[in-house]
C-alpha cells in the first residue's frame, strides 16, 4: 500500500484506482486479465496495488485540486 501511495501521491486517487481496477477484474463478462505475471493467491485489490506499483497502470487526473475554487478558499483559510 505505501510502494503505490507513493507513487499516486494522493490516498483519494489511490482509492479510486483501485477500486475501478478490482472492479474490472471481477467484472463477469472476465475480459480483463491482470497485467502481473504471478498473481497466484493474490485477490483483486491486491492485484491492482501491484500493478500500480509495478507501473502497469496510468492515470490521468482531469481535475486538478488548483481548479477546484472550494479547495482553494479552504487552502486560504487555513
Amino acid at each position: 500500500m505505501k510502494q503505490a501511495l507513493a507513487k499516486v501521491i494522493n490516498p483519494n486517487v489511490l482509492v479510486n484506482l483501485v477500486s475501478r481496477r478490482v472492479r474490472q477484474l471481477t467484472s463477469s463478462g472476465g475480459g480483463c486479465r491482470p497485467l502481473i505475471a504471478n498473481c497466484q493467491g493474490l485477490g483483486a485489490a491486491d492485484i491492482a496495488l501491484t500493478e500500480i506499483v509495478e507501473g502497469k497502470m496510468a492515470w490521468d487526473l482531469t481535475d486538478s485540486e488548483d481548479d477546484d475554487p472550494a479547495i482553494a478558499r479552504k487552502r486560504r483559510r487555513s
